[in-house]
């Protein structure tokens, strides 16, 4: 369980250019031939974990929780071997917001704007280390309505992958909202689909009046 100490206002927040170049360096507690892990230490927010390959596939999250190479929590190995399963070699998991907090609820009620635009940086990054029409898995759920600002990170996001043509999947049924399923409780063979983004981009503009 992590619980947020304070908002995030109140810690120093690494830009994530120089959390990646710390995480790239070697690390004693884990193969940073195996993980990318950024920042490279457990801290009150997280950008990026997840597996190195040729051909990975970015799951995007609602935001991090207690994860870290080699101890995955329920809901990273549950979308790691989804990955798999789906022909990828590799996960990278991202999050719409990089707070940590396993109960959503104890999300900070307003966005930290210097850490959204550090976060989407970050996204920027992981499109860059996927072939052309890089494949994104939309997984952050119903949570989506926790917080007023998330929908708004998301279309950010939505435009951002669109500025590369990224290829947006969803794996399970969508809500009755039409919120991508959250991974946790999928079956580990369960296929990606395709994700319809223009669609669920006008019911994002709805949720946000």
């Amino acid at each position: 369980m992590h619980i947020p100490k304070t908002n995030t206002l109140g810690i120093d927040v690494l830009s994530f250019e120089d959390a990646l170049e710390e995480g790239l360096r070697p690390h004693v507690d884990y193969d940073v031939s195996k993980w990318l892990y950024i920042p490279n230490r457990y801290d009150e927010y997280r950008y990026i974990l997840g597996t190195r390959g040729k051909n990975p596939v970015i799951c995007v999250g609602i935001n991090p929780s207690t994860a870290a190479p080699d101890n995955l929590d329920p809901t990273l190995k549950s979308a790691q071997r989804i990955a798999l399963a789906n022909g990828f070699d590799s996960f990278l998991m991202f999050n719409v917001y990089a707070q940590r907090a396993t109960r959503p609820d104890d999300m900070e009620k307003e966005r930290n704007e210097w850490l959204h635009a550090e976060n989407m940086k970050a996204f920027r990054y992981l499109l860059s280390l996927c072939r052309k029409h890089p494949p994104v898995w939309a997984a952050w759920g119903s949570i989506i309505e926790k917080r007023p600002y998330l929908a708004d990170c998301v279309s950010e996001m939505l435009a951002i992958g669109g500025e590369v043509d990224a290829m947006w999947y969803h794996a399970g049924p969508l809500s009755v909202k039409g919120h991508p399923h959250h991974p946790l409780y999928l079956k580990s063979d369960t296929r990606l689909e395709f994700f319809d983004t223009e669609n669920y981009l006008q019911g994002l503009v709805c949720l946000k009046k």
